[in-house]
């Protein structure tokens, strides 16, 4: 378990590589000098051959780590809509998109460091114990004995799968996404399931970072333990908010290190 105690270093995720031919909605480059740890798409809810290429090329000259963002295959929907996919099938999917940016990864001089599932595969994971362990055999096929980390939600089936298979686990939380009273992310259906005031994701990137807390969107304290922060790299002006959230982390003593 890599859950961080207080007064720890965190690690600044974000969602890049989310486009797919001419379409491009994130920008990878400018955020890759801002976060610390990359969770790149593998093609299956956006990203292409292409453009995990460049991904990783980028994230090798500037020294951050690459994870694989695994998803359901749902290009049409951004890898939102809830899907069943029958276990053995959902190993395999798994497998092949981490296998995909493994190449090239590798192609950069660099390896994939972690897996992180994305969007309703993310949340099904939370609660769904089948659906949780045919990932992690997915990551357990493609990953071998390098044991690769897995990046969840605490508490979530996911991590519950990932320790009971031998796989490190690795805490995160979000500072634009709100929460339920019971720590899980509130349903992006529902009102103000994301948070787009940039003071108030500051301000919680800094409570989750410094107290290890987040107020609930029935304004409930609610303890959250993480490794690492994540910010959307879809949201708009998602680099000046991710660029504004490390400068207020680090000027309030806190040092953003990967956690792989």
């Amino acid at each position: 378990m890599t859950d961080a105690p207080l007064g720890a270093p965190i690690d600044l995720n974000a969602d890049l590589g989310e486009g797919f031919g001419h379409w491009r909605l994130t920008d990878d480059e400018a955020l890759l000098s801002v976060v610390t740890s990359a969770n790149v798409a593998c093609g299956f809810h956006a990203g292409d051959p292409s453009t995990m290429r460049r991904v990783c090329d980028l994230a090798a000259e500037r020294g951050v780590r690459v994870g694989a963002q695994v998803s359901y295959r749902d290009l049409a929907g951004f890898g939102r809509r809830a899907m069943d996919v029958e276990p053995r099938e959902l190993t395999d999917e798994i497998a092949y998109q981490i296998g995909a940016l493994e190449v090239f990864a590798r192609s950069a001089g660099i390896r994939v460091a972690y897996v992180k599932p994305h969007g309703a595969l993310y949340n099904r994971c939370v609660h769904d114990a089948e659906q949780a362990a045919a990932v992690v055999e997915g990551v357990r096929l493609a990953g071998g004995e390098a044991a690769l980390p897995v990046l969840g939600l605490p508490g979530s089936r996911l991590h519950e799968a990932a320790g009971a298979a031998g796989l490190p686990v690795v805490a995160e939380a979000f500072a634009d996404r709100a929460y339920t009273a019971e720590g899980t992310l509130v349903p992006r259906r529902e009102p103000d399931a994301v948070v787009t005031d940039p003071g108030t994701v500051v301000k919680r990137s800094l409570m989750i970072a410094r107290d290890r807390a987040v107020t609930s969107i029935d304004g409930q304290r609610v303890e959250v333990t993480a490794r690492s922060l994540c910010l959307h790299g879809d949201t708009p002006g998602a680099v000046g908010l991710a660029r504004r959230v490390r400068n207020e982390l680090e000027a309030s003593g806190v040092r953003m290190v990967a956690f792989t």
